[in-house]
């Protein structure tokens, strides 16, 4: 007998006499291996099944094994050549009018020839069998991406290899292919279970102790099922996934609104923002085309200071309009920010599975609070039109006008201020809005001192740490390290110490490295502002001249920085914020904040703390 894939079917009645005990079926399947079948091996597959069970089990055969290798349908009036391969009569005919001007004629699929153009004659009894297939139900194989892979949620009903779920049911625990799942939509005891998208974690859904379904503590804030309510949760307010959804989905929907008006407010900003960019650049432009026309009139002696006008108004534009567009890119990355968690919200508030959405609920991290003012504080037409009238009284008078003039036209353009300074903070909460993610530059620190902890910690050994050599570390005596990135802007950071000598301060980066004498010590020159902690008293140094600060010891001082109102401010901060020190000031570049410790204080330490 030749082995074959399919289990041919007869059913009891079959007539006989139309199969004739020497007539073979000639079948192609995908490997288009002839398979053949005797009447006598029809029989004895069919003594193989227990009585009446093939008309329970049907016929499932694979669809390409009855179909025609040219039209790929199922075989329309069949017709077999001699090589045993067989077509639909209409197919194999218009291939070979095709080949009429050809003496020879061959087998689409074995490439057979035939010196003749055969006589065809329709194979009776596998048309027979097709149109009896087709009554029968011929199921075509599922295709390979209807079964599961390793990231799909497979049937739990399937058997052998499974197809994918699409539907899990929150009443069964189990998850359905569309055939298994027709129950659920047919029969009356299942159409109230709740099925929702296929789920991984219908096991969520069942307490692990007594495997029953879950409902909400909200006294312990934890899934039980109700043998829990009834033994450690007893007395204890618990509710249904539902309900507790329902308020969790209240929640999240005044979230979602606070979200989307935030929104609104920051578009609203942004173009105000981008108005006020362009009536910066306007009013500038029309400065330096007004001071361009009154500096030609002057003599030769004039043209350096018209250069100087110029160069300071393009310089405050720039540094207007970057402020402005610094303001504008930081509410644009809010509102992405914003959208981004709505849409994360959206997401979990479409969630179906109730246990689903309160597992992932408490992922949702608390919406941060805007660092920014709802609204945009403009100073009103206050651009560059007074550096324009300041030129044109300079232009009607000679030189001893104009040295007596260049300090006003200097401080007018300086003085343009677009957006208004907000008021300087007053608590702690208040600070702590301009809080800045502050690390370590490991390129200017002292060999003697260890940075650790993410390089926000330096501690002072009594040996030598193997830095690479450059330019900016400090040396000699000078114990101290500055933080990596620039600080402009308004900032705040606090620095907790340990040790009996630790100095806080703001210094410019061009501030010297390798001097064995005061121009790199903090607060010992110009070019740098320092509070010395000192065996439980303040000092504060700048450009070496000491100044004797009173106020309660802390461990950690807190600094605030507003370098462009020219503020800096040290604070003691234990339970209460006190103010030890304030400098009003110019700063006329970007700072950077330092860390000092005193010589021979093996193991004192400064870090700069995480605020956020």
């Amino acid at each position: 007998m030749v082995p074959s894939p399919l289990d041919l079917q007869f059913e009891d009645g079959c007539n006989q006499q139309e199969l004739h005990s020497h007539m073979h079926i000639h079948m192609l399947c995908r490997s288009e291996v002839k398979l053949v079948f005797s009447y006598e091996e029809v029989k004895l597959r069919q003594s193989l099944l227990p009585r009446g069970e093939m008309a329970q089990k049907g016929v499932q055969l694979s669809r390409e094994t009855f179909s025609c290798s040219i039209c790929l349908d199922l075989l329309k009036d069949p017709v077999t050549l001699s090589c045993g391969h067989s077509y639909c009569m209409k197919c194999i005919k218009s291939h070979w009018d095709t080949e009429d001007e050809k003496t020879v004629y061959s087998c689409p699929q074995c490439r057979q020839t035939f010196t003749a153009r055969p006589d065809l004659r329709k194979n009776t009894m596998l048309a027979d069998l097709v149109e009896e297939l087709k009554k029968t139900g011929l199921q075509a194989a599922p295709a390979d991406h209807c079964y599961a892979g390793s990231e799909d949620v497979a049937c739990d009903v399937c058997t052998g290899r499974k197809l994918k779920a699409c539907k899990s049911c929150l009443q069964c625990l189990a998850s359905y292919c569309e055939k298994h799942l027709q129950p659920h939509y047919e029969a009356a005891p299942f159409k109230k279970h709740k099925l929702v998208e296929p789920s991984k974690k219908l096991q969520e859904n069942v307490c692990s102790r007594h495997d029953e379904a879950m409902k909400i503590c909200r006294t312990d804030q934890q899934s039980i099922c109700y043998l829990c309510s009834e033994d450690k949760h007893k007395g204890h307010d618990t509710v249904s996934a539902a309900a507790e959804r329902s308020e969790k989905q209240r929640e999240l929907e005044v979230s979602r609104q606070n979200i989307q008006q935030r929104i609104q407010d920051r578009e609203k900003d942004v173009k105000l923002l981008q108005q006020e960019v362009e009536a910066i650049n306007d009013s500038a432009d029309k400065t330096v085309g007004n001071s361009e026309k009154m500096f030609t009139e002057l003599i030769h002696l004039m043209e350096k200071r018209r250069s100087d006008v110029k160069q300071q108004v393009r310089s405050q534009q720039q540094t207007e309009v970057s402020r402005v567009r610094e303001l504008q890119e930081k509410l644009e990355q809010e509102i992405t920010e914003l959208k981004r968690r709505d849409a994360e919200m959206k997401k979990l508030s479409h969630t179906q599975d109730h246990n689903q959405f309160l597992h992932d609920y408490p992922s949702l991290s608390p919406l941060s609070e805007s660092t920014h003012s709802s609204s945009i504080k403009i100073r009103p037409l206050r651009y560059f039109e007074d550096v324009t009238e300041a030129v044109s009284e300079v232009r009607d008078k000679l030189q001893d006008v104009l040295r007596e003039k260049w300090t006003n036209i200097s401080q007018t353009v300086t003085e343009v201020n677009v957006l208004l300074s907000e008021p300087e903070p007053k608590t702690r909460a208040e600070f702590l809005k301009y809080s800045c993610d502050i690390t370590l530059d490991p390129n200017t620190v002292n060999t003697e001192l260890l940075l650790s902890d993410g390089n926000r910690k330096v501690t002072l050994t009594s040996q030598t740490n193997p830095y690479s050599s450059h330019p900016d570390r400090f040396t000699e005596w000078c114990f101290q390290v500055l933080s990596k990135k620039s600080l402009t802007g308004r900032c705040y950071w606090e620095v907790k110490k340990r040790g009996r000598g630790v100095s806080v301060a703001v210094t410019y980066k061009n501030i010297s490295r390798a001097e064995s004498s005061n121009e790199c010590r903090f607060g010992r020159n110009d070019k740098s502002w320092a509070l010395y902690c000192n065996n439980n008293r303040y000092n504060f140094y700048y450009n070496n001249v000491k100044t004797r600060v009173s106020g309660p010891w802390s461990s950690r001082v807190g600094v605030y920085l507003d370098h462009r109102a020219g503020i800096l401010s040290f604070y003691s901060i234990s339970e209460t914020m006190t103010l030890l020190h304030r400098v009003q000031t110019t700063f006329t570049q970007p700072l950077h904040a330092g860390l000092g410790l005193d010589l021979c204080c093996f193991g004192d330490s400064a870090e700069l703390c995480k605020l956020k």
